[in-house]
């Protein structure tokens, strides 16, 4: 099939190298403009652009799409069977999904209709599922509110994080859209309606994600958010006023009894942190704002502990 693909991150690659694979056509690949990465704010191409323009695939990057003539009438031009939306970014126009004969297929990374919205993975992992998914899809003006053409289930072990369960299902739904495409060009699969009463939304993380609250959670709820809010905003809190990131960390099978959520103990050179429910973490590696990331045991060396310390708090 003649197809045009939208998407940016790594996330979206291996379904466009799929369709490659697969013998399609992809004769423009939309993503979005190149950005500034890192200290140096160095200009860099989106993952998919660096993975189109070696294949020989023409990319256009428009910072707007709705309104935008130009891009509308190259898309016309092409006369593509579908447009295939994959980690794309932006919301995709009612005259676009209005343009393919057999529609826009978009992959998301959860069993539909639970976690809607932009950040399913993160938030499958920070709630703590043992399972999530891949679903293919067909595109309507909703958000991620489209009839549902296949899904597949994939397993979170737990100690996922939601780096890893990133690759996991962008590798396992490659093959899963370019089944998508074939069924809808045979006539063989037919979209089913989701259940929207059993919508759940998985809303785009705020920095304040990563602040942890031990009065609120107890030391597995706060793990699980730990790993979903990988790489960003990862975990963070605060000792005496300054930031403390929390890089490692496990639930601790210690019950000391008696201390107020946040407050540290220390036990053989090992550095404990109360959460609610009497549960406890056992922090591994931290990084005080302003100072070098560190083994626990080496940072409290270098950090004078006052006896009622309690993260969180300014000691009184």
């Amino acid at each position: 099939m003649r197809l045009v693909f939208c998407g940016t991150p790594s996330f979206a690659v291996p379904t466009l190298e799929a369709l490659l694979a697969a013998g399609h056509e992809v004769a423009l690949v939309v993503s979005q403009p190149d950005r500034p990465v890192g200290r140096a704010q160095e200009l860099t191409a989106p993952p998919v652009k660096q993975a189109a323009l070696p294949a020989g695939i023409p990319v256009t990057q428009p910072e707007k799409i709705r309104n935008n003539a130009e891009f509308r009438a190259q898309l016309e031009a092409l006369a593509a069977d579908a447009i295939v939306v994959v980690a794309y970014g932006r919301i995709v126009p009612p005259w676009m999904l209005a343009l393919p004969r057999l529609g826009c297929i978009n992959l998301h990374g959860s069993l539909l209709p639970k976690y809607r919205g932009a950040a399913p993975i993160q938030w499958a992992v920070a709630m703590g599922d043992a399972v999530t998914g891949n679903t293919t899809m067909l595109l309507e003006e909703g958000l991620d509110t489209g009839p549902i053409l296949l899904q597949q289930t994939v397993e979170i072990a737990p100690e996922h994080t939601a780096v890893e369960l990133f690759d996991l299902l962008a590798r396992a739904g490659a093959p899963l859209v370019v089944e998508s495409l074939a069924g809808l060009a045979a006539g063989t699969i037919h979209p089913q309606p989701q259940n929207h009463e059993g919508a759940t939304y998985a809303p785009l993380l705020d920095r304040e994600d990563g602040r942890m609250d031990f009065a609120a959670r107890t030391a597995h709820e706060l793990y699980n958010r730990w790993r979903g809010f990988q790489p960003w905003p990862g975990a963070f809190t605060t000792l005496e006023g300054k930031k403390l990131i929390v890089h490692r960390l496990a639930v601790a099978a210690v019950h000391f009894g008696g201390a107020e959520p946040g407050q540290i103990r220390i036990e053989n050179h090992r550095l404990f942190v109360a959460c609610a429910g009497n549960t406890w973490f056992e922090f591994l590696e931290v990084q005080l704002e302003g100072k070098k990331r560190l083994p626990a045991a080496e940072f409290m060396r270098g950090t004078q502990l006052a006896a009622n310390a309690r993260l969180g708090y300014s000691t009184p």
